[in-house]
């Protein structure tokens, strides 16, 4: 158990560095917005699998796009970290784009297009119990 929460530690302390990292060091003018939304660290530590979001228009070609600039900022980041955490292994950076914040706005949006077809309120207006009638 006390592996689990070593990784844990450093996952948070990575997400925490990686974060204001890309937003201050990366000065590739392709990379938007990036939220760093986890990183999740292997037990030896060899390798950190870093999700991150973008804001605005996420279309297919956007996201590859920022996912390779990332890929070749990974020494830079890595190093940097390195530098910053003072870790005796300083895992490899691996890139994801995390699809969950895309996959939850696109699952409200069906509930709201359902419940308009069917005659329904949205939901939030339902919420504050108050009747019409």
């Amino acid at each position: 158990m006390r592996e689990f929460k070593r990784t844990d530690r450093v996952a948070d302390q990575l997400q925490k560095e990686l974060a204001v990292l890309i937003q201050r060091e990366v000065k590739d003018p392709r990379l938007g917005m990036v939220t760093v939304s986890g990183v999740e660290v292997s037990r030896d530590l060899g390798y950190a699998d870093v999700h991150v979001t973008l804001l605005g228009e996420q279309t297919p070609e956007r996201i590859k796009e920022n996912l390779a600039v990332l890929k070749r900022a990974a020494g830079f980041l890595r190093s940097q970290l390195a530098r910053r955490l003072r870790m005796k292994r300083m895992p490899a950076l691996r890139f994801h784009f995390d699809e969950t914040f895309d996959r939850g706005a696109h699952i409200s949006r069906l509930i709201e297009e359902v419940a308009a077809a069917e005659g329904h309120d949205a939901p939030d207006e339902e919420a504050d119990g108050s009747s019409s009638e």
